[in-house]
């Protein structure tokens, strides 16, 4: 056996090796996963075992994927599909399993025994199906939403099965009620605990957390969540992923979920790739070789059974018969937990080896195909029920419009927030087009019913600024508010195109040199140019002619605002940080008993040298907003305080001091 060390590196060699010619050839990565674990696998060069920890790691894969999936939900979401995933979702594993227990019992299995193997069947491969419809855009689509409810019941009906194998393996011929409810009752305790957590739990921790400002101390309470509520589930009898789904659906309603998601992001793809390695390794090589004809048949009557009969459960649901047909397309592969099932039936002598070894086999290799099965989903569909050429959808003229505008003349925005959003207002009424990127689901489904141009991607991304036209782009304009992002994405553009005009927006100028440096046009710092707009309205207020207006404020902006960097300070003032120089914030500060600012008026506190904006006083309970200067202070009382850090410090010191 190979040294461990030995084993990662020549498996690190692998995947780089094989995604990157995956990705040259426009394969999904999860193929090259795939074949790297066939290759490597104990039944093929034996390089790599199949120990517990790889299976271990492979399984929290599945729950980061959940996770960063929950994000994109919501309770109020998952309330409404409560009709597709328990009805639609208990449909389809009733129906297959059904099918597939008659099968079963027709090739001599007790009825039991039958219904676990069915039960095995029905279940698809979450992991591989959630990665493949993201990757393709599908998730949202009509047939991808459908699969996803179907996934969930999935999720909750492995209990059920792997309990009933348990008894039958156990040598009782008759299943126990009892056992069954305690496992069901078990489940739901524990989906309540995650739920309540995330409702009352979650959002105060992160509050704190992110209060820390300690980037590490995030991604280390962010893992933290998500083991603890896999670990949650799993001890319930429940996957280690419905867990992490509904914590990070808890989470998807806090202001923190973009966060969170960047961070959980890495872990998440390397996990993955893990899981598909896993799978892979399953695939037994000899025994497909020698079993060929019966590992073949099988693999047919699964693929077309399951998507047959999922099909027929979704026509319901669906509109169109198209839509129903791809949907069972996309659930008909194995899935890991039929897997385990079958392993475990097989190895404890419940299921005759003659039919769960080859079983085994096909269920593995359905999911070793899976990416061939799903890119063609649309294909296969169409050609079985010979529809030639069915009305384009609209989010197919959609991607045709950007596609016509990417060949044009057009100004990229990257970030379609309310600053990306106004820039394009303005462009569109001087008869300019454009095409945003931009992260947020929600946001591109909004924009794009209204009709905007927004295409759903990483700003970085050199493969995606060539497809959207940067070669014919007029200007780039970046409306994201963190530096660092932005200059990421100002790296790509000039390794695309040095010439093209690159116009940012930063919050104040801390790092307009490093911006610039990185092959900024121009910077736009918004504290400035709200100075300027103010100055500039109080100088027309004054009758100054327009002309010497926009001359001064050009004049001002050619000299990188210099003037306005000339702040006067008072002598004992002193900044907290250079990033602190020009932003203005809010502060709260309780009055301690005895301290001297007890029984006097704000207007006393304002002749000690305080020059801050007294906005609130908070008082048994009740906030009064914009206190007079004769208002007493006492003690107790909570004073809101408004301005630069220095003047802040300065007037906490006031009011604290006895």
């Amino acid at each position: 056996m190979t040294a461990p060390l030995s084993q990662v590196l020549i498996l690190l060699a692998g995947c780089v090796l094989l995604v990157t010619i995956a990705r040259r050839l426009g394969f999904p990565t999860t193929l090259a996963y795939l074949v790297v674990g066939v290759a490597l696998g104990p039944h093929a060069l034996g390089i790599v075992s199949d120990s517990g920890t790889t299976r271990l790691l492979a399984e929290l894969g599945v729950a980061f994927l959940l996770f960063t999936l929950g994000l994109e939900f919501s309770l109020p979401r998952m309330i409404a599909m409560r009709r597709e995933v328990f009805g639609l979702g208990a449909a389809q594993v009733g129906a297959t399993a059904s099918v597939f227990a008659v099968l079963g019992r027709a090739l001599g299995l007790p009825w039991l025994t039958a219904i676990v193997v069915g039960g095995a069947i029905s279940m698809s491969s979450t992991a591989i199906l959630l990665q493949q419809l993201t990757e393709r855009s599908e998730l949202n689509r009509t047939h991808g939403r459908l699969a996803f409810s179907m996934l969930l019941f999935q999720d909750l009906a492995f209990v059920p099965f792997l309990a009933l194998a348990s008894v039958l393996i156990k040598g009782q011929d008759h299943f126990q009620l009892s056992g069954s409810v305690l496992a069901v009752v078990g489940g739901i305790v524990a989906i309540a605990a995650v739920l309540a957590a995330g409702r009352w739990l979650l959002r105060p921790l992160f509050h704190e957390i992110a209060h820390s400002r300690l980037r590490e101390l995030f991604t280390l309470t962010v893992l933290l969540v998500v083991l603890a509520s896999a670990w949650a589930s799993n001890v319930a009898g429940l996957s280690l992923a419905l867990g992490a789904f509904l914590s990070g659906m808890m989470l998807a309603e806090t202001e923190y979920r973009h966060q969170i998601d960047a961070v959980i992001r890495p872990f998440r793809d390397i996990l993955l790739g893990v899981f598909f390695i896993s799978v892979g390794m399953l695939l037994d090589m000899r025994l497909l070789a020698s079993e060929l004809g019966l590992v073949s048949a099988m693999l047919v009557t699964l693929v077309v059974l399951k998507a047959l009969i999922a099909a027929l459960v979704t026509r319901p649901f669906t509109t169109t018969r198209f839509k129903a047909l791809r949907a069972g397309i996309v659930i008909s592969i194995g899935g890991e937990f039929g897997v385990a099932i079958c392993t475990i039936g097989v190895q404890a002598g419940l299921i005759p080896e003659r039919l769960g070894e080859p079983l085994l086999v096909a269920i593995v290799l359905s999911m070793v195909l899976s990416p061939f099965i799903l890119n063609n989903n649309k294909t296969v569909a169409r050609f079985l029920l010979r529809e030639k050429g069915p009305p384009r959808t609209a989010s197919e003229r959609e991607d045709a419009a950007t596609s016509q505008i990417a060949r044009r003349e057009h100004v990229i925005l990257c970030g379609f927030g309310r600053v990306g959003q106004n820039v394009a207002r303005v462009l569109e009424t001087q008869g300019f087009e454009y095409i945003a990127l931009d992260l947020d689901p929600a946001r591109i489904r909004a924009a794009r019913q209204a009709g905007d141009p927004v295409i759903f991607g990483d700003s970085a991304d050199e493969s995606l600024l060539a497809k959207i036209g940067l070669e014919t782009a007029s200007a780039v304009v970046i409306s994201f508010s963190d530096p660092g992002t932005s200059i990421g994405i100002l790296h790509s553009i000039r390794r695309l195109r040095p010439e093209v005009p690159v116009l940012v927006r930063t919050a104040d100028d801390a790092r307009i040199q490093e911006l610039q440096d990185a092959g900024a046009t121009d910077v736009v710092p918004e504290t400035f140019e709200a100075s300027l707009m103010l100055v500039s309205h109080v100088l027309m207020l004054l009758h100054v002619p327009v002309s010497k207006v926009v001359r001064t404020m050009g004049d001002i902006r050619n000299s990188r605002y210099a003037v306005l960097r000339n702040i006067v300070r008072r002598g004992d003032a002193r900044p907290l940080d250079d990033t602190h120089e020009h932003r203005e914030e809010i502060k709260s500060v309780v009055v301690p008993p005895g301290a001297w600012a007890v029984g006097r008026t704000l207007g006393d506190v304002r002749n000690r040298g305080v020059e801050v904006a007294f906005t609130g006083i908070r008082r048994l309970g009740i906030m009064g907003r914009e206190p007079a200067g004769d208002t007493v202070l006492r003690d107790g009382d909570i004073v809101v305080i408004y301005g630069q850090p220095e003047e802040l410090e300065r007037a906490e010191s006031v009011l604290l001091a006895g």
